[in-house]
């Protein structure tokens, strides 16, 4: 059996993906905040923003933190369709639990629970899908029980997730949720690495599919580079209440333009009726 080795960088990969996932869930909650105060298209919107910056987020902290796996006696290398597959599956899952709490709130409780299940199971398969793009000299097992316990963390993440886009308001508290939930995120991927062993064969054979360095590596920094130009974006957009108050100053001013000025009294000689 392969020694498994979760941070062979040290506390490098750990770290950054936790940093990665707590990005992704602050602006997929900011965004939840300005989807539930808008309407319309413009709901649709900040949702599917939402669910992309944290199913990205996800995403990114996972392979992040499979740039630090190395097993002894075999090189890694990685399914690139399987991979990128696996992005597909955690953006849409998360779509699916933000918009089920976003276009649900009239059914309450129940909305929550079906998002987070619905979100939970489907992280939870995108870590597994990620997992099965490994191709490695040998054979990759799984613990059944600690498998069981990433999917719970899963949901009770998820759920979280989703309640605290529900009821967390205030920036600070934003910023407190997202580093809750990028701690429950990595405590998921760290808990499904727990139930991994490897049987290695030693082999010669060139192994398929592209090392982590060619195609995850670079992967991540474009994906990281996009949850740091959506932040910047949701920085600089108008809230609904600054949107709301420049209608008003802007109609204000429209109205003060427009109001005929009074007439001034007439004079004799300036067309004034003179008084008998």
């Amino acid at each position: 059996m392969g020694h498994l080795d979760h941070a062979a960088y040290g506390w490098l990969t750990p770290a950054l993906s936790y940093v990665m996932a707590s990005i992704g869930a602050a602006l997929g909650l900011r965004c939840t905040v300005r989807a539930l105060a808008a309407t319309g298209t413009s709901r649709r919107n900040w949702l599917l923003t939402a669910a992309s910056a944290i199913g990205t987020g996800i995403w990114t902290m996972h392979f992040v933190a499979m740039l630090g796996f190395h097993v002894t006696g075999t090189e890694i290398h990685y399914n690139v369709p399987l991979t990128v597959l696996s992005l597909f599956v955690a953006v849409l899952v998360v779509g699916a639990g933000v918009f089920a709490v976003g276009y649900g709130t009239a059914h309450g409780r129940r909305s929550l629970v079906l998002g987070g299940l619905t979100t939970g199971l489907g992280v939870a398969s995108m870590h597994y899908l990620g997992m099965a793009a490994l191709r490695l000299h040998g054979r990759v097992a799984y613990d059944p029980l600690t498998v069981g316990l990433s999917v719970v963390i899963a949901v009770v993440a998820a759920t979280a997730a989703l309640w605290a886009a529900l009821n967390i308001k205030s920036p600070a508290a934003v910023a407190v949720a997202s580093l809750v939930m990028g701690l429950a995120v990595s405590s998921m991927h760290y808990t499904g690495m727990l139930a991994v062993s490897v049987h290695v064969t030693p082999s010669d054979r060139a192994l398929p599919g592209a090392t982590a360095l060619q195609f995850i590596f670079p992967l991540a920094v474009g994906l990281g580079s996009y949850l740091f130009i959506t932040a910047a974006f949701v920085a600089l957009s108008p809230t609904a209440d600054e949107r709301a108050a420049s209608a008003s100053a802007s109609g204000a001013a429209s109205g003060a333009v427009a109001a005929p000025a009074p007439a001034a009294p007439g004079r004799p000689g300036e067309g004034a009726v003179p008084a008998h």
